[in-house]
């Protein structure tokens, strides 16, 4: 006994695929635009980074004189922690905003 061919729902399975390739590159292109700016505890050390967690840009606000080394390396060890999470967090909003209504296939 031959199987027929559901038409339908191949045609529906190919539209599913395409919409979900449209979602991908729109997520990608997302997670590459979108920054969040983060502080060192102190605020000695701002960090700009993007969702895909590419550091963008670095500053040191305010003088460095009268600052051991250590604590320069420690607000800039916790920026640099906080960007990763704020890089995780991004990419996370961005997901569900981007495929959060999109219906699983059947």
């Amino acid at each position: 006994m031959g199987r027929e061919i559901d038409e339908t729902w191949i045609e529906e399975a190919v539209e599913r695929y395409r919409r979900i390739e449209a979602l991908q590159a729109k997520f990608d292109k997302a997670v590459q635009t979108v920054e969040v700016t983060v502080r060192s505890a102190d605020g000695l050390v701002e960090v700009l980074v993007a969702a895909d967690g590419t550091i963008r840009d670095v500053h040191i606000n305010g003088p460095l004189q009268n600052r051991t080394n250590e604590s320069v390396s420690r607000a800039l060890r916790e920026a640099v922690t906080a960007a990763g999470d704020a890089a995780a967090w991004a990419r996370k909003k961005l997901q569900a905003e981007t495929f959060g209504d999109y219906r699983e296939l059947q």
